[in-house]
């Protein structure tokens, strides 16, 4: 019943860069947030403005964060990927 990992876990030389790739993401979204937060405290009468199809702007906003989301996932994946292909490699350097 000792089961051990499918594949040979190496070492990742891409983990210093994929960390800051993903602290970026991580600001970025932390900026736009932040601002749906700013405009909910202390602009609501903005945030209760009818925008897009009789939807106001907490609303559109809301969705746009968790589209936003889902879209730099995809980002981080491919960008991700592509420097683990790069440093990872036989040779690769960080």
């Amino acid at each position: 019943m000792l089961h051990g990992p499918a594949a040979d876990l190496k070492e990742d030389k891409s983990a210093k860069k994929k960390s800051k790739l993903g602290l970026r993401f991580f600001f970025v979204y932390l900026f736009v947030y932040a601002s749906f937060v700013f405009l909910c405290v202390y602009k609501p009468e903005l945030i209760g403005e009818r925008v897009f199809f009789g939807l106001n702007l907490a609303v559109v906003y809301g969705f746009s964060l968790i589209l936003l989301a889902v879209i730099m996932g995809f980002f981080y994946n491919h960008f991700a990927t592509r420097l683990e292909n790069k440093y990872n490699e036989e040779g690769g350097e960080v």
